[in-house]
C-alpha cells in the first residue's frame, strides 16, 4: 500500500453548539491531517461498496464496509468504522427528501430508528456545483450541527466539485476546514478518481469531515448510478 497511503498524519477534533465530539488526541498537533481515502472495501466480497482510509504509515484509520448502490441497504444507513471495526457514525437519508438530505447519528443503529437527539449534522444539497457544473465559490452543499437544523446559517459549506476531487469545507466563518483533491504518486503520476486525498486542518474531528466525504460521494454519485435517498 506504499503507492496509496499520504505522506502526513494528524489527529484533531471539532467542537460546536454544544455538539460533543471525540477529544483531541495529541493537544500539541499544529500540522494539518492527510489522510488517503480509497473507494474500495476493504472487505472483498463480490457486490460490496465502501471506503478504505489510510493514515502516513498504511495503517487502516476509517472503514466503510457491506453496501451497495445495487440494493436497498444504504436505507439502513452506512456505517462510518474506525480501523477496529468500532461504529462511529450511521449515516441515513431522509425519507422522501427533496435536497438530498441525510442525517448522521452517533452509534450504529442499523435498521433501527435513530433518535433524533443523537443526530449529529444533516447535510443538504443545496446546487448544481456538486456534479460539476457549479462556479467554484458556490456553496453546494450545507451542514448543520445537532439535532435541529432551523439555524438559517450552516455550521459547515461545501464548494467546488467532489465528482472532480477538488472541493473545500469551510465553517461558517468563511475558515478553511479541509478539502479534497486527487492523489499524486508524484509530480508526473496522478492516480485515478477513485483514490484521493483529503487535507483535515488542526482542530477540527476527523471523524466528523470523513462522514461528510461519504455523503457527499452519496449525493454527487456519476452519471447512471442509482442514487437511494428515500
Amino acid at each position: 500500500m506504499s503507492k496509496i497511503h499520504p505522506a502526513a498524519e494528524n489527529r484533531y477534533q471539532y467542537q460546536d453548539r454544544g455538539v460533543h465530539h471525540h477529544q483531541l488526541e495529541d493537544a500539541h498537533d499544529v500540522n494539518p491531517s492527510v489522510l488517503t481515502v480509497w473507494k474500495r472495501s476493504s472487505m472483498s466480497f463480490q457486490g460490496t461498496d465502501g471506503f478504505t482510509v489510510f493514515d502516513n504509515e498504511g495503517i487502516l484509520t476509517f472503514r466503510v464496509d457491506n453496501y451497495s448502490r445495487k440494493n436497498c441497504g444504504v436505507r439502513k444507513g452506512l456505517v462510518l468504522m474506525d480501523g477496529a471495526g468500532r461504529a462511529l457514525l450511521t449515516l441515513k437519508p431522509q425519507v422522501l427528501s427533496m435536497q438530498d438530505q441525510w442525517n448522521a447519528y452517533r452509534g450504529d443503529y442499523g435498521c433501527a430508528k435513530s433518535p433524533k437527539s443523537s443526530r449529529v449534522f444533516t447535510m443538504r444539497n443545496t446546487g448544481s456545483g456538486l456534479f460539476g457544473r457549479g462556479n467554484k465559490s458556490e456553496a453546494t452543499a450545507e451542514v448543520f450541527m445537532g439535532s435541529e437544523t432551523t439555524s438559517p446559517t450552516p455550521d459547515f459549506r461545501i464548494e467546488g466539485c467532489f465528482r472532480r476531487r477538488n472541493c473545500k469545507i469551510r465553517s461558517s466563518s468563511g475558515q478553511l476546514v479541509a478539502n479534497v483533491a486527487r492523489k499524486r504518486v508524484n509530480n508526473t503520476v496522478m492516480l485515478g478518481e477513485d483514490v484521493f486525498s483529503l487535507v483535515v486542518q488542526p482542530g477540527f474531528d476527523r471523524d466528523l469531515i470523513m462522514a461528510f466525504v461519504i455523503v457527499l460521494d452519496r449525493i454527487c454519485g456519476k452519471p447512471l448510478t442509482p442514487i437511494l435517498c428515500s
